[in-house]
């Protein structure tokens, strides 16, 4: 089995994934992740939208696996079999906001449970946070628990990463910006 990162946004698929795409006669995928890798879907290809992430570890040897962004970055690269990376959302935003992944430390909220803790942790010790996060993230939860800890930070709630409606909104752990739907957090020190 394949799992092939199709990229964070449309046009953000490597060479490496198209061709894995493009030689596929099956593939599972998001509909999203289906959507970015459809101009180099072939024609006759069996495309099947995931329906059970439980039962993705059976599927046949030759199967594709579609992951949005990168797959070891929250993605289905958990799965084993040769994984293809993709750019990642955390890449696209360290990009946009003109800073090193080397300061950067990833943490997930997307589908799981809020750790403030955590993310103070890493703030203490001079790192940016960059966190997945989702609907159910309470940025304004997390960001009240850092300033009661006294961390005073950046806060960039980026959203639609990639897309024609792209959006970076720039705030404080005093004052963050809104964040809903899927988006992505930066805590830090941005300057």
């Amino acid at each position: 089995m394949k799992i092939v990162g199709v990229g964070a946004g449309p046009g953000m698929i490597t060479l490496e994934a198209i061709e894995a795409i493009r030689s596929a006669k099956l593939i599972y995928g998001s509909e999203r992740a289906i959507t970015l890798a459809g101009d180099h879907i072939p024609p006759g290809c069996d495309v099947r939208v995931i329906r059970d992430y439980r039962s993705l570890r059976s599927l046949p040897d030759d199967a594709v696996v579609l992951s949005t962004g990168d797959p070891m970055l929250s993605g289905l690269g958990y799965l084993g079999g040769h994984v293809i990376p993709g750019i990642s959302s955390m890449q696209v935003a360290c990009a946009r906001l003109g800073l090193s992944l080397l300061k950067v430390v990833p943490v997930t909220f997307h589908g799981r449970k809020m750790d403030p803790e955590a993310v103070a942790f890493e703030l203490k010790h001079g790192r940016c946070v960059f966190l997945l996060a989702d609907d159910s993230t309470d940025l304004n939860a997390l960001c009240s628990y850092l300033e009661d800890t006294g961390i005073h930070s950046d806060v960039v709630v980026l959203r639609d990463l990639g897309y024609p409606e792209e959006k970076i909104t720039a705030g404080t752990t005093r004052d963050p910006p809104e964040a809903r739907g899927l988006f992505s957090v930066v805590i830090g020190d941005l300057r």
